[in-house]
């Protein structure tokens, strides 16, 4: 769930993370129920109560937060309560909000004046740009720049959720595999030794695979929908008709892109070792610098961007105010999930641990697939893969030679299954938000499950055997 770099950028923290003041050997996995009640609240509310859903989010969301935190304070004391809550926000959270707020207010101001028209292999091409746009600008970067014209270009036609949920699969999770500037849990092993093209060798094939399958799969499925009868009938209501033709607008903005993805990785390569204490967390300076280039970079945009390009985006504050609430309350909620997963074979999910090593302690490559994985689709994806990149050994020079196979099963898992859910990765949560802005009614959580785990599981079933068994 970790941003696009976001967790990735507080990555020199969670090098060392460890849901601070939580002894993940001593939790109960009792609890980890405020944050198993944040997710059924994301799933069961919009379906059954969908107008207090939208009017109370934020209090149901501060709710959890606070059935997790009373009973640490009543338990553990207020020292700890204050270093977890310290560790949440200034070590996840706010690098998370301000990296994701920087992406979506300048690729808010670029836009396509013009119209172009929803086809199937205009999609699909538009579908496989994003994806490799996604490992140079990373995952929420590419998502929030091309689900706009994306939206735009089908909002003539009357079936377009499979075009938004395609595009999760696509832009905003499996094109972020190439790079460590991809998706945040690649940024973490970048960190932790991992070379900067490893990544690109090693899963350019699974990448390539997956993408021509979900591709393939797409095309079929936009062509049947679009040559429906109830899709012809509609094709003349297009909301925006050509007027002039296609133009880019808001171009200064493409140079700030630039710019966010060149201060993530600076906060990655540049190490002065000077950290400062904020609560008990240790908060590094080349991260502190980071967050405000990107916060300038935010007012830059703003300011720059001419009045009548967001509003020909329908650009509003209404979907990241959504994300901001929702995940403060899954950051702190899910703390003892990730520190009772770090503690290992001593913390009540060890019987998970035990399933990625065999009998004689060798790794099983398929396993590590499969939990980094499956994990990652309801916890952060980047303190997952550093769970399981350390149970691995955590040697990076190891797993990038005879580990190589054990690294690449862990890095897919943790990059491709992010498109399970829609917490699975930052921008899947904000695609849904904007989609629903234009008027695309996005499957709930369950919803979007059945998506994912009829197209994603059969797809996913095949990668692990071919590459990882």
């Amino acid at each position: 769930m970790a941003s696009q770099v976001t967790s990735e950028g507080d990555a020199a923290s969670m090098v060392d993370a460890v849901a601070h003041g939580l002894d993940g050997a001593r939790l109960p996995l009792l609890a980890g129920l405020p944050f198993a009640g944040m997710l059924l609240s994301i799933a069961l509310f919009p379906i059954c109560a969908s107008r207090f859903w939208h009017h109370h989010y934020g209090k149901i969301s501060a709710f959890w937060a606070l059935a997790f935190l009373v009973p640490l304070v009543a338990t553990a004391g207020w020292h700890t309560g204050i270093e977890t809550v310290s560790h949440a926000l200034f070590a996840e959270y706010v690098p998370f909000i301000v990296l994701l707020t920087a992406l979506y207010v300048v690729a808010g101001g670029i836009g396509v004046r013009g119209n172009l028209h929803g086809t199937p292999a205009l999609n699909t091409v538009m579908l496989a740009i994003g994806t490799a746009l996604a490992s140079i600008m990373g995952t929420t970067g590419a998502a929030m720049l091309m689900i706009r014209p994306v939206l735009r270009a089908n909002d003539h036609r009357r079936h377009r959720v499979h075009v938004v949920v395609f595009f999760i699969f696509l832009v905003a999770n499996a094109g972020g595999a190439l790079t460590p500037l991809g998706d945040p849990p690649l940024f973490l092993g970048f960190l932790n030794g991992v070379t900067f093209g490893w990544t690109a060798v090693h899963l350019a094939l699974p990448l390539l695979a997956v993408t021509i399958v979900l591709l393939a799969i797409f095309y079929a499925l936009d062509t049947w929908f679009y040559r429906s009868r109830e899709e012809e009938r509609t094709a003349f209501l297009d909301p925006t008709p050509d007027t002039h033709a296609v133009r880019l607008e808001g171009k200064r903005n493409i140079p700030l892109l630039v710019l966010i993805s060149g201060a993530v990785l600076m906060s990655g390569i540049w190490r002065p070792g000077i950290v400062f204490n904020i609560l008990g967390t240790g908060v590094e300076l080349q991260n502190l610098v980071r967050d405000g280039v990107l916060i300038v970079i935010t007012v830059l945009s703003l300011a720059m961007t001419p009045r009548r390009v967001r509003e020909h985006n329908a650009f509003d504050w209404a979907p990241i105010e959504e994300v901001a609430k929702l995940f403060a309350a899954i950051f702190l909620t899910i703390s003892p999930v990730i520190a009772i997963l770090r503690a290992g074979e001593q913390g009540g999910l060890a019987s998970v641990i035990h399933l990625v090593n065999d009998a004689q302690g060798e790794p099983v490559n398929i396993m590590f697939f499969w939990v980094t994985g499956l994990l990652s689709s309801f916890l952060d994806n980047a303190p997952t893969y550093l769970v399981f990149f350390n149970i691995a050994g955590g040697d990076a020079q190891h797993l990038m030679t005879e580990g190589a196979r054990t690294l690449a099963a862990i890095s897919a898992g943790a990059v491709f299954m992010g498109a399970n859910t829609y917490i699975g990765n930052a921008p899947n949560f904000m695609i849904k938000s904007i989609a629903q802005s234009r008027g695309v009614r996005m499957p709930g959580f369950f919803g979007y499950m059945m998506w994912s785990g009829a197209i994603l599981l059969p797809v996913f079933v095949l990668m692990s055997v071919v590459f990882f068994r």
